[in-house]
């Protein structure tokens, strides 16, 4: 990714209004180009071994209707690709932004019977646990991430070993890069690689979703 992406990004941040936009529209056309094209990279890389649904470039417009902050527009570029429903579960998510640049997989928001067929299953056994503890994933990723309730779901008993996951209400998984890494030369294969680390989980998780607990497909 070209060195003018995250400049354009850093400018807007410290000229976030209608006015100085207007006058960078092409500096904004020629960032969010370049950023696309790392982005359809690494879709292309993807794809290869994967069901992907068409890659979604979010617009820089921000929808300020029910936010305290007005501020017309985002300070990054990103996108979003799912994987080919119904038999493929779970997304992959790339953020670019001065200083605050990630990938990520997983699963944003499960509805509701989606989330309580994913409570039950690490309810009944460690697989998930022992997935996200393995060297290659938690190197990678860390821990898992995302917003979870306060105390056990109803239904569920809040001494159980694995109410830490129980919890959850997003299960996420993600990896930070440097401004350094954004803009080296093989950064769009770099991503692909670290989504890769992600699948065993996503695939794990999308397993659980298309059976029921006796491992019988819905």
């Amino acid at each position: 990714m070209e060195k003018q992406v995250l400049k354009f990004l850093k400018d807007l941040a410290q000229n976030n209004n209608r006015e100085w936009f207007n006058e960078h529209k092409n500096e904004f056309e020629n960032a969010k180009q370049n950023a696309l094209n790392d982005f359809n990279l690494i879709y292309e890389d993807l794809k290869q071994t994967d069901y992907l649904e068409t890659m979604k470039m979010y617009r820089i417009y921000r929808d300020v209707r029910f936010s305290n902050d007005k501020t017309p527009y985002k300070t990054h570029f990103s996108m979003f690709i799912g994987r080919q429903k119904p038999d493929y579960r779970g997304g992959y998510y790339l953020h670019i932004e001065p200083g605050n640049s990630f990938a990520g997989t997983g699963f944003w928001e499960p509805n509701k019977e989606d989330l309580l067929r994913i409570r039950k299953e690490i309810e009944q056994d460690d697989e998930l646990e022992t997935i996200l503890n393995s060297k290659e994933l938690f190197s990678t990723f860390g821990t898992l991430v995302g917003d979870e309730v306060k105390t056990a779901p109803k239904g569920f008993d809040k001494a159980h070993e694995r109410i830490h996951l129980i919890k959850k209400k997003q299960f996420l998984l993600k990896h930070d890069f440097t401004d350094q890494e954004v803009l080296s030369n093989d950064f769009p294969q770099k991503v692909a690689a670290i989504i890769k680390q992600g699948r065993p989980f996503v695939d794990y998780m999308t397993d659980v979703l298309l059976t029921n607990l006796n491992g019988e497909r819905i």
